[in-house]
């Protein structure tokens, strides 16, 4: 059975010797995630595992950035919470809820391909996450890294409290998470965050090196050892991400975040109450 990609309208899908290219594909808005697109990272993470024709997968974005993150302007809108998107097979399509946060962490934790992660510009908030949870990063010197949520007055409830500390530490994780601080691809190769940091004309080039030579070795062997490394991040996600998510939830009622979010509209510093709920 050949599987049918066409019908995603923010992912584009291309396979060639059994590696498939993932690229995150609205690049006007720097690749930021609406509902629609939310729920198409969901479940492509389903379709490619289910794919026999696929044995890596890459994954980048489209333009200059990797992933923005959750679209603000969308939250100012309530876009984030309102149907939209193709029909066809309804992909994209229905309100955000945290368990759409939870199902797509626990889907890219559960694909047996391995995926390298292809980061050819700024990874935030969300798109940090996804970036962070691929099975290897080549990540563009110049690119940034931040989980924002702080920015804009909510928890980082949708798997950057799990990954971020997996990674660099909890004392570190802690300081990026409260403060949304940048950190640079050089910097983040220096201390272990990614696998490879290279110049950003050599990002494609070494991610589709490392995903044919993962494609053409032993399926199982490899598919398997991912797996078992997965145990102890599904582990990790199944410890904090219901936690984080529901911490999530509550900061969206906050006068907090509902300042952040109209202090980005207008381009403007927020002005936070102190213990304002």
């Amino acid at each position: 059975m050949v599987m049918d990609y066409g019908d995603y309208e923010f992912l584009k899908v291309e396979i060639a010797d059994r590696v498939a290219t993932v690229t995150i594909n609205r690049p006007d808005s720097l690749n930021a995630v609406n509902a629609p697109m939310h729920h198409e990272l969901e479940q492509l993470w389903i379709e490619l595992g289910a794919d026999h024709d696929v044995n890596a997968i890459i994954l980048t974005g489209a333009g200059r950035a990797f992933c923005a993150g959750g679209d603000v302007k969308g939250m100012a809108s309530g876009a984030l919470v309102q149907p939209g998107g193709k029909t066809g097979k309804g992909r994209g399509r229905g309100p955000i809820a945290a368990a759409n946060g939870r199902r797509l962490v626990e889907n890219m934790l559960d694909v047996e391909q391995p995926i390298i992660g292809a980061i050819n510009g700024d990874a935030v908030g969300l798109g940090a996450t996804i970036a962070l949870l691929c099975d290897i990063t080549v990540v563009s010197e110049k690119a940034r890294f931040a989980d924002t949520h702080v920015k804009v007055g909510v928890v980082a409830g949708d798997g950057g409290a799990v990954i971020w500390p997996l990674l660099i530490g909890p004392h570190r994780a802690k300081e990026f998470l409260m403060r949304g601080n940048f950190i640079n691809g050089a910097e983040a190769g220096r201390i272990g965050m990614v696998n490879y940091a290279v110049p950003p004309e050599q990002v494609m080039g070494k991610a589709r090196e490392l995903a044919q030579e993962l494609a053409d070795g032993p399926t199982w062997a490899i598919r398997w050892s991912k797996l078992a490394v997965n145990k102890w991040l599904k582990e990790q996600a199944n410890l904090i991400m219901d936690t984080g998510l529901a911490y999530e939830m509550m900061t969206f009622k906050t006068k907090d975040h509902e300042e952040a979010v109209k202090a980005f509209v207008e381009k403007r510093k927020p002005n936070f109450v102190r213990n304002a709920q």
